[in-house]
């Protein structure tokens, strides 16, 4: 039987996403962003969603670039940490025994140690209430050669990335097993 609930800020499942900004000090930040998501391939977009509550939503107001830097499963703890705590407050690099590098096409940090990250300037944001959505263009990539596939493109299984269950389980999961090849496994429903 179906029920039919309220409306809630559902989706399973989320990527871990650590945004990555700069203050107008120059110091360097980052937070666990649970909302965002690519928005387009051509030009190649992704948003975030964040509160204006956040160090992050003034950095990026101010310097119109952030990074979107994908943490392996061996992160777990720094990914969760630099979600609980205020850049305001906390050095989350130095908290973490993070490193940060400067992307060398915007004016954003990277994350070294995780396995990628995604060089963004922003090209638009929308206030939607509680949050605002950032979107910014794809502008490059940073990539370990070890979780790149024969593409140079990440390879899920190398890369190990995390996954949050919302907030119907506020718990991290990894990825599971593969199910079928895309585009591909679905050719069986087709009649002749």
């Amino acid at each position: 039987m179906k029920l039919f609930l309220p409306a809630q800020t559902i989706l399973l499942p989320s990527p871990v996403l650590i945004i990555g900004t700069y203050g107008s000090d120059g110091k360097p930040n980052i937070m666990n962003a649970a909302w965002g998501g690519i928005a387009s391939s051509k030009p190649p977009c992704i948003s975030v969603s964040l509160r204006e509550a956040t160090l992050s939503y003034h950095n990026i107001k101010q310097t119109e670039a952030f990074t979107v830097n994908i943490p392996s499963e061996k992160y777990l703890k720094e990914a969760d940490f630099v979600g609980m705590v205020s850049g305001r407050k906390y050095d989350k690099f130095k908290e973490t025994h993070l490193t940060p590098e400067k992307s060398k096409l915007i004016n954003a940090p990277i994350v070294k140690e995780f396995p990628y990250a995604l060089e963004c300037k922003l090209v638009r944001q929308v206030d939607l209430g509680r949050h605002t959505m950032f979107i910014g263009e794809i502008v490059g990539m940073v990539a370990d050669s070890e979780v790149l596939n024969s593409n140079q493109l990440p390879d899920i299984e190398k890369v190990r990335p995390m996954l949050w269950g919302s907030f119907g389980s506020m718990a991290y999961y990894n990825v599971g097993d593969k199910l079928g090849d895309a585009f591909s496994v679905g050719n069986e429903l087709q009649r002749c």
